[in-house]
């Protein structure tokens, strides 16, 4: 069987799954696990945001956090200011992609190496993060908002309507929605894969001097795919913002800019479905543990993502495709016997 028609029956087997999910889960699952589901959306969309990025387009970003925050706080500033959150969201989107072409502008035009455009990247995220804890005080307002420094901006409202203010979504519909997000988005990612577009990029990603000498605006296609990524990891943001309720300098820091690129190495670079799952598969296991009070939670991590990373180096969804090419093969041959016989 092919690699191309294990693929796409992948894509429309995770979109399946993904939408039994968003339908049954509400029906079944308490309060609590819904909140849990989705925050796990929200997080997998901020995955599949670098996902994207750095599988298809080749760019090492250790700074997707800076476009994850970004869309936080703009979401945060123009919710409590307007009263609604819909106008807000797309803001969210729009500024975060608008802060991706800019960086990406002067790393791709200026030539930077992929060293140091993860430096940079990284840089980046640190700085958001330190000019955001040094806003403390009346000085610093949008508005009639406070960005409050280290104690950050409370009473971010929830997602509401559209054109309805006052009607919020409930726990089961903010699950549907950000699952749903998620499912679009990926399927849309896909799409764009498989176009003409998608297919230069790759071909940037597999050798930018080759893709220079056929024609391509190397610089040009790096820099629509760091700026769909951003505004990808933006939209999380705003999510991440209302779902909880409050944004501090934190979502900023370190911390979370390598958890994604974890759960992208972990999932496997070059997938979209892969970091997904590791994405989810983590985040649970990080729950269970801390509920559990078993060890140290962030010792057993390590062990888990070492035994993955030195037995799995493809990461998870590569290995299974292998296996399943492999079972396919296999299925072929005794058939062929069979046959023979």
């Amino acid at each position: 069987m092919k690699r191309w028609f294990l693929s796409g029956w992948g894509t429309v087997l995770a979109a399946l799954l993904g939408l039994a999910l968003l339908i049954s889960l509400p029906f079944f699952a308490s309060a609590y696990t819904l909140l849990q589901a989705t925050l796990y959306a929200i997080l997998s969309l901020y995955t599949l945001s670098l996902a994207y990025i750095w599988g298809y387009g080749g760019i090492m970003c250790f700074g997707q956090a800076a476009f994850f925050g970004a869309g936080a706080y703009t979401f945060a500033v123009a919710a409590i200011n307007l009263g609604d959150t819909t106008l807000p969201l797309l803001l969210a989107v729009v500024i975060s992609a608008l802060f991706a072409a800019a960086l990406g502008y002067f790393m791709f035009y200026g030539r930077l190496t992929d060293v140091y455009m993860g430096i940079v990247t990284l840089l980046t995220t640190l700085i958001c993060s330190q000019v955001m804890s040094q806003t403390a005080g009346p000085n610093f307002t949008i508005g009639r908002v406070m960005l409050g420094g280290f104690n950050g901006i409370p009473s971010v409202p929830s997602i509401n309507f559209p054109g309805h203010p006052d009607s919020n979504l409930d726990v089961d519909q903010f699950f549907q929605l950000t699952t749903g997000i998620v499912i679009v988005a990926y399927g849309l990612l896909k799409l764009l894969q498989r176009s003409a577009f998608g297919r230069i990029t790759i071909a940037v990603r597999e050798n930018e001097s080759r893709a220079a000498l056929l024609g391509y605006d190397v610089r040009r296609h790096k820099l629509i795919v760091f700026s769909i990524g951003g505004g990808i990891a933006g939209m999380a943001g705003a999510f991440f913002a209302s779902n909880q309720l409050f944004i501090d300098p934190n979502v900023f820091n370190l911390a979370m800019a390598a958890q994604c690129v974890i759960w992208v190495m972990l999932g496997g670079v070059g997938t979209l479905i892969g970091p997904i799952v590791a994405c989810c598969g983590l985040q649970f296991l990080t729950t269970w543990l801390s509920g559990a009070n078993i060890a140290n939670n962030s010792f057993v991590l390590g062990v888990v993502l070492m035994i993955i990373v030195l037995l799995l180096p493809s990461g998870l969804a590569p290995a299974s495709l292998s296996t399943l090419e492999r079972l396919s093969r296999r299925a072929s041959a005794r058939v062929h016997e069979a046959d023979g016989a």
